[in-house]
């Protein structure tokens, strides 16, 4: 699991273990674990918010697990051209290589530790997919993509696209060393990663050592996730049992407590954890397919403009698909 890595923690700021006084351990509310299925053109997935309370994810709406898997020369898949509104589309890369374009001309490549953070707004067309030498090859394919929801104000705002690079993620460490944390977006213990966000939040990625724990300080009036995406350990300050494919979703507090178990399995040597929180919106949802919006009509409004070009073209890209995905297919759709 490359994604961005340091050989010595040491260097790195630490983050300070709470003070006992004032520290509120949050704790777990519910463990969940995720469900396998297919997306797009038939990439492997984990649905990691499957089961947990809508109340719990907010401002979050969507997370999969992309991977891991291991393709065959010929075998690895993306998405077609298709449309979004209302949310922003969060893309993590741990392993292998992406490609995205969009009708609004964002776009580029993105590799161990990247993020695409796409804020779909007003209404974007876009596509995902291995680049083709990839496909030629086969190879190793590992990734995240979340979908964040945006305020009703906010639904209609201007599309926009940032690239942000493994090299841009702030980098810390535990108070004991023993855990490294990467900033995506929001703040840890004042350290601010590159992510700009319309709806406040905070994105993680923890890689713990065996046998380490790390406590961090969480904002009070934010939720509280933790997705194991490999190995095993405890969340909670309570210590409660979890491993890869499970989501934990923490009750209210200022603090949350993960551990490493001391034995890890060969294949994951470490516990890594995506943590995120943001400040929920406590609005109504009105979800179809890839439109996120406030009311039924919204989403007619959102097929209709859709459906009359409203959302942008698809650019005249040699050997790109071109099949557009229906807007009224099942909820949970297209990455």
């Amino acid at each position: 699991m490359p994604a961005v890595s340091v050989d010595d923690l040491s260097i790195l700021p630490r983050v300070p273990v709470p003070d006992a006084m004032v520290a509120r351990h949050r704790p777990v509310k519910t463990l969940t674990t995720a469900p396998s299925g297919f997306e797009g053109e038939g990439f492997p997935v984990r649905r990691a918010f499957a089961g947990a309370a809508l109340e719990d994810l907010d401002p979050f709406i969507h997370l999969d697990q992309m991977g891991e898997v291991e393709y065959a020369p010929g075998e690895p898949k993306g998405t077609p051209w298709h449309p979004h509104r209302g949310f922003e589309t969060v893309t993590y890369m741990l392993d292998g290589v992406f490609e995205h374009g969009d009708s609004n001309g964002g776009g580029g490549v993105i590799t161990n530790g990247d993020t695409q953070w796409m804020t779909a707004g007003a209404g974007i067309l876009h596509i995902e997919r291995p680049p083709e030498w990839l496909v030629a090859s086969g190879g190793l394919f590992h990734g995240f993509q979340l979908w964040v929801n945006l305020p009703a104000a906010q639904k209609m705002a201007a599309p926009r696209y940032q690239d942000i690079r493994a090299s841009q993620v702030a980098l810390l460490s535990s108070h004991d060393g023993g855990t490294l944390v990467r900033v995506i977006a929001g703040e840890v213990a004042g350290h601010a990663g590159p992510g700009s966000t319309y709806t406040p939040m905070t994105l993680l990625h923890l890689t713990l050592a065996p046998g380490t724990s790390i406590t961090l300080p969480w904002r009070a009036d934010y939720n509280a996730l933790g997705y194991v995406l490999a190995g095993r350990g405890t969340v909670g300050h309570e210590g409660r049992p979890a491993r890869m494919g499970q989501l934990a979703a923490f009750g209210p507090g200022n603090a949350i407590t993960f551990t490493a178990d001391r034995a890890q399995e060969q294949r994951a040597p470490t516990m890594d954890v995506l943590v995120l929180g943001g400040r929920p919106i406590r609005e109504p949802i009105a979800w179809m397919g890839p439109f996120v919006m406030n009311t039924r009509d919204e989403i007619y409004q959102a097929i209709s403009d859709y459906q009359a070009g409203r959302m942008g073209q698809i650019p005249a890209v040699h050997a790109a698909p071109t099949t557009l995905q229906e807007a009224n297919q099942p909820d949970g759709g297209q990455a």
